[in-house]
């Protein structure tokens, strides 16, 4: 799949409404009971781009960034603005934001996670696409140094460790990140005089599986 390394403007994306998306099965059986399953282990989450545009300026950046993607052909990066860090809204990034894996003595690669918690339930969502110089890591609890005890994969996720962390120790990381996505469908269709109006234009953008 072809993806490119860019990200979609993020003063456009700024306003924009979107968010996951689940996908569950649900069959109603004769007694009113009802079996739940879902064939999804991950959400998948949608945005309207159009809604972010505030100027004729805004609306030509939009249409050169869609021809450039080729409409739907090449994914790109998306900066989700309610969910872009590894920490709360209110805090600032730290290297224990998020546990990432537990060390065994022998792994050196691990994935960056986020964990989302409720009501004692958590799901772990696999993090693709951090963003460069922003990602902090830890093992039980020290901060380490990037490029000197750990480098980064802007482009899977992928944190390697120069020295594999010891079993049983914590191995953390924060970091801010992007949404792999592509436009969901190969038109736009803009009206200067609409526009001017308020009239804006519907982009549909979705999320990619990696």
């Amino acid at each position: 799949m072809a993806f490119d390394e860019v990200r979609f403007p993020a003063n456009l994306s700024f306003g924009s409404v979107g968010g996951p998306e689940r996908r569950t099965e649900i069959v109603t059986l004769a007694n009113g009971y009802e079996e739940r399953n879902t064939p999804w282990a991950h959400a998948r989450r949608r945005y309207d781009a159009g809604v972010g545009l505030r100027s004729l300026d805004d609306v030509e950046a939009l249409l050169a960034f869609f021809e450039a993607r080729r409409g739907q052909l090449n994914g790109f990066r998306w900066k989700d603005w309610a969910d872009y860090r590894s920490c709360r809204a209110s805090q600032e990034v730290g290297f224990e934001d998020q546990v990432i894996g537990i060390g065994d003595g022998e792994t050196r690669v691990f994935q960056l996670l986020k964990t989302y918690r409720s009501g004692g339930q958590g799901y772990a969502r696999p993090i693709a696409k951090p963003v460069a110089g922003t990602v902090r890591a830890g093992v039980q609890g020290k901060q380490l140094v990037e490029t000197l005890d750990f480098t980064v994969d802007t482009t899977t996720g992928n944190v390697t460790f120069a020295n594999p962390p010891d079993v049983g120790t914590q191995v953390t990381a924060g970091y801010e990140f992007d949404v792999p996505v592509r436009f969901d469908s190969d038109r736009i269709e803009v009206s200067v005089a609409s526009f001017q109006a308020g009239d804006l234009p519907h982009v549909p953008v979705i999320e990619v599986r990696l």
